[in-house]
C-alpha cells in the first residue's frame, strides 16, 4: 500500500497530468450533464402531450358534434404517439438527434405522414452531438496517449531507467504498478460523473455495470496499444506521435472509410421520395372513377365490402380507401427502405468488431435504446396504432355510424411500452 500511495504522490505532482484527469473529468461532467437537459426537454415535450391533445381535441369535437360525419373525425383529429428516452438515453443521444421521437399521425395515409420529415438518411449522421458516448470514443484515448505515452521512455530519457530496474521492487513492477494507477484514474475520471448521472436518471444497475464496463475495456485497449508502441523504445515525442496517428486512423479515418464502403455496398434511397410516392398515388385517385377505387379497395379488404354504395356526393369513404391505397402501393419501398437500414446496421455492428471505436458507439447506442433499430421499433409501434386508428374509424365510415363528441373518447390510445434500458418510458392517456 505504501508504494501504491507513493506512486499517486509522484502522478500527482505532474501537472500535466493532474491537468488531464480534471480535463477529462470536466468534458465528462458537461457531456452527461448535457445529455440530461436534451432528455429531460424531450420529456417534457411528451409530458405536454395530454393538455395539447385534449384542446385540438376539444376543437374538432365542437364541429364533428354538429356535423356526426365520423370522416370528419377522422380528417380533422391529430393523435400522437412518442417515443420517450430510456434512463439511459443522456449517455448516447444515438439517432434521437435526427429523428422525431414525437408524430402526429391521422388516419390517412401513413407512410408519407412517417417520412415527411425524413430529408436525408438519418444513419449517415456520423459523430452526433457532444454526449457521453462522444466523449468516451473520440476524446478519451487522446487522454491515454497523454498519459502513457512517456510512460518508459520519459524514465529512460531522464537516465532513470537503469536505476529503476536495479530496484527490489523496481522494473517489470514498477512499471505495472503506474500503468495500473493511471488506467484507474483515467478509468474513474469518466465513470466517476457516468455513474453520478445514472443514478440520479435511474438507470438499471446491470445497464450502469455494463457501461462502466465499456469503459474500462476502451481504455485498455489504447493502454495496450501505447504499451505495444512502448516496446519499439522509440523517443517521448515519436510515441506520442505514433499514438496520436493510431488516434486519427482507428478513431476517424478508418471509420469514416467503411462507413462510406457500408453505403456504397447497401444502397438505399431516402424516406422522402417514399412520401412523394405516396403523395403521387393519392393525388392520382382523384383522376380515378370513385367506383374503380373502391373495387380494388374492397378487393384487399373485403371485410368492408358490403358497406353501401357510393352516391354522387363526396364521402370520405372513397377518400380514406385511397390514402390507404396509396400507403399499399409503395408497401415494397418500405420494406426494401427498412431492410437496407437494418443491413447498413448489421454491417457496422460487423465493423464493431474490427474497430473498437465503432463498435463502443454501437453498444452504448444499442443500451441507450437509441440506435437504428430503436427507431424502427418506434416506427413500427406508429403503424400498430395507426391500423388501429384506421378500423375505429372505419367503423363509422362504411356503417354510416354516426359520430358525436362522446366517441372520441373511444378512440384507440398509443399503448405503453417497457423500454429495454430500464422501467417503462411511456405512458398512455385518453384525450
Amino acid at each position: 500500500m505504501t508504494l501504491w500511495m507513493h506512486e499517486l504522490r509522484l502522478l500527482l505532482r505532474a501537472r500535466l497530468s493532474v491537468a488531464a484527469l480534471i480535463l477529462l473529468a470536466i468534458l465528462t461532467a458537461a457531456s452527461v450533464t448535457a445529455g440530461m437537459v436534451e432528455t429531460s426537454q424531450q420529456r417534457t415535450a411528451i409530458a405536454a402531450i395530454p393538455a395539447a391533445q385534449s384542446e385540438d381535441i376539444a376543437a374538432v369535437a365542437d364541429y364533428v358534434d354538429r356535423t356526426k360525419d365520423g370522416g370528419s373525425a377522422g380528417y380533422y383529429s391529430f393523435h400522437p404517439t412518442w417515443d420517450a428516452p430510456s434512463p439511459l438515453a443522456f449517455a448516447a443521444i444515438g439517432m434521437r438527434d435526427v429523428t422525431p421521437y414525437i408524430l402526429r399521425v391521422r388516419a390517412l395515409g401513413l407512410e408519407a405522414q412517417i417520412y415527411d420529415g425524413d430529408v436525408f438518411n438519418p444513419e449517415l449522421a456520423l459523430p452526433g452531438r457532444f454526449d457521453f458516448a462522444f466523449v468516451l470514443v473520440f476524446l478519451a484515448p487522446l487522454f491515454v496517449v497523454a498519459l502513457f505515452h512517456d510512460l518508459t521512455s520519459g524514465e529512460r530519457e531522464a537516465g532513470r531507467l537503469r536505476m529503476l530496474d536495479a530496484l527490489p521492487r523496481g522494473g517489470a513492477k514498477l512499471l505495472r504498478r503506474r500503468m495500473l494507477l493511471r488506467i484507474a484514474l483515467l478509468w474513474a475520471a469518466p465513470a466517476v460523473p457516468f455513474l453520478v448521472a445514472a443514478v440520479a436518471s435511474g438507470v438499471g444497475g446491470a445497464a450502469i455495470f455494463a457501461v462502466l464496463s465499456v469503459i474500462l475495456a476502451y481504455l485498455l485497449f489504447w493502454m495496450a496499444l501505447a504499451a505495444l508502441v512502448a516496446r519499439l523504445r522509440w523517443s517521448s515525442v515519436a510515441n506520442a506521435a505514433t499514438l496520436a496517428a493510431c488516434w486519427l486512423v482507428l478513431v476517424l479515418v478508418l471509420p469514416t472509410l467503411a462507413h462510406v464502403a457500408i453505403n456504397r455496398a447497401v444502397p438505399i434511397g431516402q424516406g422522402a421520395e417514399i412520401a412523394l410516392a405516396q403523395r403521387e398515388m393519392v393525388n392520382r385517385a382523384w383522376d380515378i372513377p370513385r367506383e374503380t377505387t373502391m373495387r380494388r379497395f374492397y378487393a384487399g379488404h373485403p371485410e368492408w365490402a358490403d358497406s353501401a354504395p357510393l352516391g354522387s356526393a363526396f364521402h370520405y369513404k372513397w377518400y380514406f380507401a385511397f390514402h390507404q391505397l396509396g400507403d399499399e402501393s409503395v408497401a415494397t419501398k418500405v420494406r426494401a427502405y427498412r431492410s437496407g437500414l437494418e443491413r447498413r446496421d448489421a454491417a457496422a455492428r460487423m465493423l464493431g468488431w474490427v474497430l473498437p471505436s465503432v463498435g463502443v458507439q454501437a453498444l452504448l447506442t444499442r443500451l441507450a435504446d437509441t440506435d437504428v433499430r430503436a427507431q424502427l421499433a418506434y416506427q413500427d409501434r406508429v403503424r400498430a396504432f395507426h391500423a388501429r386508428l384506421r378500423n375505429f374509424y372505419y367503423g363509422y365510415l362504411f356503417r354510416d355510424r354516426p359520430f358525436g363528441r362522446v366517441d372520441f373518447g373511444r378512440a384507440p390510445i398509443f399503448a405503453a411500452r417497457m423500454n429495454t434500458a430500464g422501467g417503462s418510458n411511456e405512458a398512455a392517456y385518453r384525450p
